[in-house]
């Protein structure tokens, strides 16, 4: 569906409630109301479910332009503007061509930083403009048979990485975001695999690791939609008590799943930098010394 929106432009404080870290950054959303990719645990689904069918692409691009640069008026210092919250920033740019647009624009910019986050190998457009340091490219990544199961549609994970050696040899500037972690028999050796396919091939400047955090309204949409692949991904003991007010594994569970993946990180990078996303408290306190806060997927730093 084509048309216009009066906002494409959104600030995101980095609150979510008391005990949620993020970071502050621009939300840019110049597609809305869906995506074309099924992944089972995609909270956009139950964010948009009013909407489904429609992909919604505005075009009014004029006032993306001018929304951005105001952005840039009243913010001080660096401002990162993620087109990766709400969308997958390339899937559907063989249709937009708004990184043939915005990877230009951005490149002009002093303070402003274009944050990009895919599934997809759709990469031909990226590689036809100079991003001059100001466009970072992240690629969502799960193991191999998590993405077979659960990120129906999307590029496998062999593309995903040919794709952003590409592009880093193109010069940009290039990061992975392994989120979310899925446990499921033999995770650590399926995760083990996924990092080393990874980092013998591309050398990122991030990794920010996630897992599994669901609105618990999304449990009777997955369950409905995708039957027992969903079925399969909600039967584990989820806990509350994040600020988020969504469902995660049990903290014991997490941290042994954020060590396993920064030991392997480890032995084939020493200085990569590492992040959590959306974690608690109580979690970054055990992992303060092996991750970075602040340096993550969605900002500049």
């Amino acid at each position: 569906m084509i048309g216009r929106t009066s906002s494409f432009v959104g600030h995101f404080e980095g609150r979510l409630g008391l005990n949620v870290r993020c970071c502050p950054y621009y939300k840019l959303v110049p597609l809305s109301n869906g995506c074309p990719y099924f992944c089972t645990y995609c909270y956009l689904a139950f964010v948009y479910r009013n909407y489904s069918p429609f992909i919604k692409i505005n075009i009014n691009y004029d006032t993306m332009f001018r929304q951005i640069r105001k952005a840039l008026t009243v913010a001080g210092g660096n401002v990162s503007f993620n087109m990766g919250e709400m969308l997958d920033s390339l899937a559907l740019d063989h249709i937009t061509n708004l990184t043939t647009m915005l990877v230009p624009f951005f490149a002009g910019l002093s303070r402003g930083f274009l944050m990009l986050l895919t599934k997809s190998s759709n990469i031909d457009n990226l590689l036809t403009v100079e991003p001059e340091n100001r466009t970072v490219v992240s690629w969502s990544l799960n193991s191999r048979r998590m993405i077979e199961q659960h990120e129906p549609g999307t590029a496998g994970l062999s593309e995903r990485i040919e794709a952003a050696g590409k592009c880093r040899q193109h010069g940009y500037r290039i990061r992975f975001r392994i989120d979310p972690g899925i446990l499921h028999p033999n995770w650590q050796a399926d995760y083990a695999d996924l990092i080393e396919k990874t980092l013998t091939i591309v050398k990122p400047e991030n990794i920010t690791l996630g897992m599994l955090r669901l609105l618990p309204g999304h449990f009777q949409l997955a369950a409905g939609a995708y039957g027992t692949r969903a079925r399969m991904l909600l039967s584990h003991n989820f806990v509350r008590g994040a600020s988020d007010h969504k469902l995660r594994y049990p903290p014991k569970q997490r941290i042994e799943f954020y060590n396993h993946l920064i030991d392997t990180i480890r032995s084939f990078d020493k200085e990569v930098s590492i992040s959590l996303c959306r974690e608690t408290p109580e979690i970054w306190s055990i992992f303060k010394d092996r991750c970075k806060a602040g340096k993550c997927n969605c900002v500049n730093w």
